[in-house]
């Protein structure tokens, strides 16, 4: 049985007119509630191990999306007093920068983490990949620009952190299909991490649970196996595919400013 995957996006911080905010409070009481109740948490290489036909019980894959500065403030610290450990998926384009390649949910741009923070939450046992280089909706562009995407992305990981930090894509807004898995697999990827539908029988298309706003029980609707965990995930989807209307907001700003593919 394949483990559960969680991804948050954002932990405390400004409030924000969307709905990937997650209350610090609610978090760290969400990690420590897992953890009395003998949760673990698994990094890439656990979770792809080829030599295991199952993953242990109670243990998931935890996930966060987009990669900002908060991060390194308001989560990293209480999973590793937890010894919990997760895997951040960076837009690298915008390493070190405001969050200009999203809708302007905040009064402020939010700033994403720089690379010597990556590195430094790297060195104490913290996993980094790919969410793209521009967090751009990879269905809807054509091979070249999904190839410039992945590819660029994934040496920009390689040269700074190593070959481990190229072996996974979380795809931009959990859009995939076939072709770009597979384009996925030449970029040299291994892993891939889509929406709550993803194909559980893909390596490049494994699901993942969104945590967002309301999702604030003791344990997440992903890791539930209740009634209401599985009306949590079918919500969870339906936000994730509402998505698209930053995807369009994406999609003029690059064609206004000349660089659409």
């Amino acid at each position: 049985m394949t483990a559960p995957v969680l991804c948050y996006h954002r932990i405390g911080g400004p409030l924000e007119l969307g709905v990937t905010r997650v209350a610090q409070s609610v978090f760290t009481r969400q990690m420590e509630s897992l953890a009395r109740a003998g949760w673990r948490t698994l990094n890439l290489a656990g979770f792809a191990n080829p030599q295991a036909t199952a993953h242990p019980p109670r243990t998931f894959l935890l996930t966060f999306d987009d990669g900002y500065a908060s991060l390194a403030e308001r989560a990293y610290p209480v999973l590793e007093k937890l010894g919990f450990t997760a895997t951040t998926f960076v837009i690298t384009d915008f390493v070190g920068r405001d969050n200009t390649w999203d809708v302007q949910y905040t009064w402020r741009r939010l700033p994403h983490l720089g690379w010597p923070e990556i590195e430094r939450w790297q060195a104490r046992g913290f996993g980094f990949a790919s969410h793209g280089a521009r967090h751009r909706r990879l269905t809807w562009l054509d091979d070249g620009a999904v190839a410039d995407e992945l590819g660029r992305a994934r040496q920009a990981l390689v040269d700074r952190l190593g070959v481990d930090a190229g072996r996974a894509i979380a795809y931009p807004f959990g859009a995939v299909d076939e072709r770009v898995e597979r384009l996925a697999g030449h970029a040299g990827h291994e892993l891939g991490f889509g929406g709550v539908g993803g194909d559980h029988g893909s390596p490049l298309n494994f699901p993942r649970v969104p945590v967002y706003m309301w999702d604030a029980g003791d344990t997440p609707f992903g890791l539930r196996d209740d009634s209401l965990g599985s009306v949590g995930r079918f919500v969870a989807h339906v936000a994730n595919r509402c998505a698209v209307g930053t995807s369009i907001m994406q999609g003029i700003g690059y064609r206004l400013s000349g660089i659409g593919r």
